[in-house]
């Protein structure tokens, strides 16, 4: 199993979730210390596992990723692209619009390049994906438009892959979480495209990591097709369709509020 953006947050919940469970974990992020904490947490509790760093930015390290997979447990049965990060600014704030390319060229392209390395294994374990989208990724959410827009990408492409695969055996899982308490939050974008370096949330209102992981890892045995982890997050969904505009308050309220 190979967890992107492992070294901390959600995905590094998570693979200490599945080390419970003894799976065989490959890790991979940019940050080598944290990832070697992550791996090293993940053995003591009971899982055969293997790390390696990797810019998802850059097509060639997810190539290498899923290589280093491969040749460590010869095989590859669930690819999780969990990768990501976000921004706080208003459109017209931003002073720095290559923000947006980097947005998509992590949160969207890295796990499109991730899977496509991946896939052909993928096929013939007649695996699953998961990928970690977000409710923004489902709707609109002011201040985050980069991030909405490449969530929104990841949703329709992994929407799109499920079909093709429909038939070979690998199903997908969309992951579309409410806000969660991790350090994306502290390293996300400002209108400069410099890291924030503090949290504008309010993490006492937020669902933990583990909560998040312990969520997905349910879904994940049962092979779901998504999961979304809040009740506003389901209550959204469906008024979309029927009353847009109350979602359109709820969602600037949430931002309003930081929670």
């Amino acid at each position: 199993m190979l967890i992107t953006g492992a070294s901390e947050g959600i995905g590094r919940a998570l693979a200490l979730e599945l080390a419970a469970l003894r799976c065989q974990l490959v890790l991979g992020a940019r940050d080598e210390a944290r990832l070697e904490s992550c791996a090293a947490d993940c053995r003591a509790a009971g899982a055969a596992v293997t790390w390696r760093s990797a810019d998802l930015a850059q097509p060639a390290d997810c190539t290498r990723l899923v290589e280093h997979a491969l040749e460590r447990f010869g095989g590859l049965d669930v690819l999780v692209n969990n990768a990501g990060m976000t921004m706080w600014s208003r459109f017209e704030s931003v002073s720095d619009p290559t923000l947006y390319q980097r947005l998509l060229s992590v949160n969207y392209l890295g796990a499109v390049h991730t899977t496509a390395a991946a896939l052909p294994h993928l096929v013939r374990s007649r695996g699953l994906i998961v990928a970690v989208a977000s409710l923004a990724g489902l709707t609109g959410v002011p201040e985050r438009s980069g991030y909405a827009a490449s969530k929104h990408a990841l949703v329709g492409f992994f929407e799109s892959l499920r079909i093709e695969l429909r038939e070979r055996g690998v199903d997908v899982l969309i992951v579309a979480p409410d806000f969660v308490v991790t350090q994306i939050h502290r390293r996300a974008a400002g209108p400069d495209g410099r890291p924030l370096g503090v949290t504008p949330m309010q993490e006492s209102h937020l669902m933990s990591a583990r909560a998040c992981a312990q969520l997905m890892v349910r879904a994940m045995r049962r092979r779901q097709r998504l999961l979304i982890t809040s009740r506003r997050g389901h209550l959204a969904r469906w008024a979309r369709l029927l009353v847009p505009a109350l979602v359109d308050r709820l969602a600037a309220r949430a931002i309003r509020e930081r929670r």
